[in-house]
Parts: C-alpha cells; sequence; structure tokens
C-alpha cells in the first residue's frame, strides 16, 4: 500500500471518529459542504418570498408615489437608521464569532455571540418603539385609521389619500413584521449555537453550525439594508 493510500484511509478512519460527523457522511468536509447548500437553498426560497412583498410594494409605489412619500415622513427615520446600525454591527460581531471558532479563542467567540443577541434584541426594541408610535397615532391600517394630509415637496396642490396611505402602512407593517419574525427565530438560532459554544462543541475543525447560522443572520441584515431605504427614505429630500 502506498503512503497517499495509507494517509487517505487514516483520514478516513479520523473522520469516522469524530463525534460532530453524522452516520450519514462519509467525511467532516461532505458534512459542511451539504450545510452549507442546505442554508443556500433555503435562502434561495426566502429571497423568492420577500420578492414577491417587494414587487408588490413597488407596483404600489408606482402607482400611488405622491401618497406613499407623505406616509412614509410619519415614520421616524432616526430610529430606522439607528436599527440599520445595529444590524450591521451585529453581522460584524458573527464574523467575530465565527473567526474565534477558527482561531480556538472561546472567549472571542462567546463574547461575539451574546453581542449579536444583544443588537438583536436592540434591534426588535427599537421596532417595538416604532408600532407603539404607529398604534398611538392611528397609523395602523383598519376602522380606527387616521392621517391627517400632508403636502408634498413640490406639489403643494397633491396631498396623502388616506386609502393610499393605508395600503402603505398595510405593506410596512407586513414587511417589517415579517422581518421582525426572522430576527427572532435569529435570536433562538444564536441561543443554541452559544449553548454549545459554551459546552465547547465548536473547534477550528468544526464550526459549520456557526457558518450557517451566520449565513442567516447576514440574509436577514440584508434583507433590512432593502426595506429601510424603501419605507424610510421616500422623497425626504427638501
Amino acid at each position: 500500500m502506498s503512503d497517499s493510500q495509507a494517509a487517505a484511509q487514516t483520514s478516513v478512519h479520523e473522520d469516522l471518529h469524530s463525534p460532530a460527523l453524522l452516520h450519514h457522511f462519509a467525511t467532516e468536509e461532505q458534512q459542511r459542504n451539504a450545510s452549507n447548500f442546505g442554508m443556500w437553498i433555503f435562502l434561495g426560497t426566502e429571497v423568492m418570498f420577500f420578492g414577491g412583498l417587494f414587487v408588490s410594494y413597488l407596483i404600489y409605489r408606482l402607482w400611488y408615489f405622491g401618497d406613499f412619500g407623505a406616509a412614509s415622513k410619519s415614520i421616524d427615520a432616526t430610529l430606522g437608521a439607528t436599527n440599520t446600525a445595529v444590524l450591521i454591527c451585529s453581522s460584524l460581531t458573527v464574523v467575530l464569532a465565527i473567526w474565534g471558532a477558527q482561531i480556538a479563542s472561546r472567549k472571542l467567540m462567546i463574547g461575539s455571540l451574546i453581542l449579536t443577541m444583544l443588537f438583536g434584541l436592540a434591534f426588535l426594541g427599537i421596532k417595538g418603539k416604532e408600532y407603539k408610535d404607529k398604534f398611538e397615532e392611528h397609523h395602523v391600517p383598519g376602522a380606527s385609521f387616521s392621517f391627517e394630509n400632508v403636502p408634498i415637496p413640490g406639489h403643494p396642490d397633491q396631498y396623502a389619500n388616506p386609502r393610499h396611505a393605508q395600503i402603505f402602512f398595510a405593506l410596512y407593517f407586513i414587511m417589517t413584521g415579517l422581518h421582525a419574525l426572522h430576527m427572532i427565530v435569529g435570536l433562538g438560532i444564536f441561543t443554541w449555537l452559544l449553548v454549545m459554544a459554551w459546552k465547547g462543541r465548536f473547534t477550528p475543525e468544526y464550526h459549520t453550525p456557526l457558518e450557517v447560522g451566520g449565513l442567516y443572520w447576514h440574509f436577514v441584515d440584508i434583507v433590512w439594508i432593502y426595506l429601510f431605504p424603501l419605507l424610510y427614505l421616500i422623497d425626504r429630500h427638501p
């Protein structure tokens, strides 16, 4: 038997006895590739899901641009920008957590996971403040909806139609609500990752769950990067 064949058999033998290797995979690399591929397929379905909402929003925005612009002005863009910064920082901490696993720094990995979850909770808290303001202002579509006519910049004779404004706020609550739901799911995933990291399950050789969880978190962040300008920055120029 040649040295290369012996080395290959040794590698396979070590993989088969790895506690992280599931029985239906031949090697850890195969398991890692399958996990990442599965997550990418899932994210593809999520792109189609949110894509339908984005298309619906863009169609209505094309039809009622002035009305959507006026409705958008009642949303606090400062809170939206703050949440954008919070999610960007959370993406950084996710990368640091994965890097901590790669360099066997348990302190960096656990600390970054905790920071990621704190950023996620901060995002949901700010979003809850926004929802509270909308309920108090009666900007929730329905029988109690109330909207003061706001003149559109550059078109002093054009005002927001309350019916069109309700369409904007319906899309606002649907899109941001589904995004917040994905954030809650992400926090559940990262709670599990934090427990596994605390137990020392992740090593430089095996940290696939961190990578897969990071892909999901980055996707949720990217969705918000699109939601922020579409919902908060319509016709904001002076």
